[in-house]
């Protein structure tokens, strides 16, 4: 390997007129060294692998990741090929995406600039930030709603996916965050969200006020055109869409569900934190009692959030009531949460119906789009696949089905039928259009050329 001072005077002598072997000997060198400096085969301070190098196993791979979404997040994909098998470190795989220059280049990103920021230290347990994040395409038909809360003290976040962004739907996707958070904070910032808050004039809306008084908590709105007040909620959606969304395997709701809590668990809460932010809740001093009783350089999410100090929650969520419209299916069940429940024969098949449940009960209404309730469940456990049908509607579905079977022949497909006398009679009339064409059409010709079509088939039988 060359220096970079022997390759200078390597090309000057060379530009001087020495020979190769001339040259070698000045330097000290091997011939063949000195040939590929000069050649362009070798560059200066960097050595040849004398084992190949394990990362080039893996680039057809990546070439393949990166066609597919050229912004996928490294991080992703280390964790795509660790499983893999690739035994590098996280450093070493990021270095050879950008030494083989895998990633495409994307034009519209490289001209984006960014604003002035900074961080603002919010106090444990002072605040939590809500927000809706909107993903394109979900594989279970139409767009994804997944409402995140983040705790900006410790960066720890959770979100719920749901079917819409209405107010039920909010306030149920915020009870069952609280319970993953295991608390509430002492207030909730939201941006002008409809549901919540007046966009015009950011006062809360009476609807939502009882909720507010249900929880004990004070809701804080966003300035106009300041959503960058929500800036930890913002970056939980960013890691959220880049770090699991884009590499989510879930096909229904309640697996991405499933898949999200595991990855909020095992991934989001390990992400390290400065030692500022930990000193910022336990003192310098409790910071680095902590630090050397874990035996870590620098703190994770979790151990921030530990000290986050949240207020317990009600045993029971607000009684706001969870409406979908669904159609029912030809088994008479209809879709919720999950599951199907059973509807009675009085509703038709293919008919729309509204399926609703109050958060904090245990049951769940089939109502028509006229308004009345037509039967009850008991609502099971969302997302399981249950299938609940009442014994009555089983009965009379049964019924149905048994009183459509018949013992009539099967329809024959294979009978020789030709044009009947009604249907030569209706081909006369359109042909009749045709009258000024100075064709003669003779349906009697027609049934000579099938009755010799019928004798010469029997003859060949």
């Amino acid at each position: 390997m060359f220096t970079g001072i022997e390759d200078m005077q390597a090309t000057a002598l060379r530009n001087r007129g020495w020979s190769i072997s001339a040259i070698a000997r000045h330097l000290g060198r091997d011939r063949k060294t000195v040939r590929a400096h000069l050649n362009g085969e070798r560059v200066a301070g960097v050595r040849l692998r004398s084992v190949p190098d394990p990362f080039d196993e893996f680039i057809p791979y990546l070439r393949a990741r990166f066609k597919d979404d050229a912004h996928v997040w490294a991080s992703a994909l280390f964790d795509e090929v660790v499983e893999l098998g690739f035994p590098l470190s996280y450093q070493s795989f990021t270095r050879g995406i950008r030494r083989h220059e895998l990633r495409p280049h994307c034009e519209e990103c490289d001209g984006v600039k960014g604003r002035a920021t900074i961080e603002i230290f919010h106090p444990a347990g002072e605040e939590i930030q809500w927000d809706w994040l909107e993903l394109p395409t979900a594989p279970w038909g139409g767009d994804g709603h997944l409402l995140v809360g983040s705790l900006p003290c410790s960066g720890k976040f959770r979100a719920a996916f749901a079917d819409s962004e209405d107010q039920p739907h909010v306030i149920e996707g915020i009870d069952s965050i609280l319970r993953r958070l295991g608390g509430t904070a002492r207030k909730w910032r939201f941006d002008r969200m409809a549901t919540v808050v007046d966009p015009k004039t950011g006062i809360v809306r009476p609807s939502f006020v009882p909720v507010a008084r249900h929880y004990g908590i004070e809701v804080v709105v966003c300035p106009p055109r300041r959503g960058n007040r929500k800036g930890s909620v913002e970056k939980s959606n960013h890691f959220a869409t880049q770090r699991f969304w884009r590499t989510m395997t879930a096909r229904t709701m309640a697996e991405a569900q499933v898949q999200l809590d595991r990855f909020c668990e095992r991934i989001a809460d390990r992400r390290p934190r400065s030692l500022a932010r930990l000193e910022a809740v336990l003192g310098a001093e409790g910071a680095a009692a902590f630090m050397a009783e874990t035996g870590r350089r620098r703190p994770t999410i979790a151990d921030i959030a530990i000290h986050e100090r949240l207020a317990p929650i009600p045993v029971a969520a607000y009684p706001a009531m969870v409406e979908v419209t669904n159609t029912v299916g030809r088994s008479r069940l209809v879709a919720f949460e999950g599951n199907s429940y059973s509807v009675p024969d009085s509703v038709p098949i293919q008919g729309p119906v509204r399926v609703r449940h109050r958060l904090g009960t245990e049951t769940v209404e089939i109502v028509t789009t006229a308004g009345v309730v037509v039967f009850t469940h008991r609502r099971r456990e969302p997302g399981t696949g249950t299938i609940v049908r009442d014994p009555g509607h089983q009965a009379a579905l049964e019924h149905e089905v048994l009183a459509a079977f018949t013992t009539a022949p099967p329809c024959q497909r294979k009978f020789n039928r030709p044009p009947s006398i009604d249907a030569q009679a209706e081909a006369a009339k359109l042909l009749s259009r045709f009258e000024d064409v100075d064709v003669v059409v003779s349906l009697a010709t027609y049934q000579q050329i099938i009755d010799e079509a019928d004798r010469n088939g029997e003859a060949a039988r």
